[in-house]
């Protein structure tokens, strides 16, 4: 999108021009598998060869960034989890997490969310007080356990540094002609938005009406303000689902799931996989 205030209408880009955003050693945001994933945009960035990505799920990773760690293109993932869901575990992560591949940073739901938080709200940092006594914190140096100063001591508390993404990707239903985007109840797709330097959203269509005009919808709506570049991409979550739209096709994930197990299982399926679905 090139212009995003009310009464010019949107450029809509095509999804080679969105994957130039995502340069080496960008910090890559990415959503849960049921609020929105970009799959055409994993494959878009993998036919660039873009590497030593930096991942941070938010706040679970699944097949998208399984993919991209079995494509060889990430140096760190931070996450509170990696799997397939019914599927089982990603076999791409676990291999690489056990051979020491990839840099992984261990979190919670809460932290990745408190990070993203700091970075909406300008700040260097979020307290967090359930961490405490976590095995966690000896894992990452990153985060801080310092005494509560408005406390008399004895009161530690957790410093979550900022989370700031420096390119946030994701799926929706729509957007409008001005640039909004229709999240729907995914709220952690505006935390995602709202803390990152670059947004850039898939949709199914676009509409030609305001999303924001319409009392019903405008609380569901992603203002264009936080938007950089949008993409038309019809069954652009597949294999996954997307809600209002379409299922998740099971069926898929686990034909992946099987032959990823393997780095040549993995190779082979990704040079015959489907692009969408039949």
């Amino acid at each position: 999108m090139q212009n995003n205030k009310i009464g010019r209408r949107i450029v809509v880009s095509n999804l080679r021009a969105l994957a130039e955003y995502v340069e080496p050693g960008v910090r890559l945001a990415l959503p849960v598998d049921y609020a929105g994933v970009s799959m055409v945009m994993t494959r878009a960035i993998i036919e660039r060869n873009t590497c030593n990505l930096d991942l941070v799920c938010v706040p679970t990773g699944g097949l998208q960034v399984d993919q991209l760690i079995g494509t060889g293109l990430v140096r760190s993932v931070e996450t509170s989890a990696v799997s397939l869901g019914e599927a089982g575990g990603a076999p791409r992560f676990n291999a690489s997490v056990k051979d020491g591949a990839i840099e992984l940073k261990d979190a919670t739901c809460p932290a990745i969310h408190a990070g993203l938080m700091a970075a909406q709200k300008g700040s260097p940092f979020m307290p967090m007080r359930g961490l405490i006594g976590s095995d966690l914190l000896r894992h990452r140096d990153d985060w801080r356990v310092i005494d509560n100063p408005l406390a008399g001591g004895g009161d530690p508390i957790v410093l979550i540094p900022a989370i700031k993404p420096d390119v946030t990707i994701f799926h929706a239903p729509m957007a409008d002609r001005f640039g909004n985007v229709w999240i729907g109840r995914r709220r952690e797709l505006a935390a995602m938005a709202y803390a990152s330097a670059t947004t850039l959203v898939t949709v199914e269509r676009i509409v030609d009406e305001s999303l924001l005009a319409n009392e019903m919808s405008a609380a569901g709506v992603l203002p264009a303000l936080y938007v950089t570049e949008v993409a038309v991409a019809p069954k652009g979550a597949w294999p996954y689902g997307l809600w209002g739209e379409y299922p998740t096709d099971t069926a898929e994930i686990l034909r992946y799931a099987r032959a990823a197990r393997s780095a040549e299982g993995f190779a082979d399926y990704m040079a015959n996989a489907q692009m969408e679905p039949a």
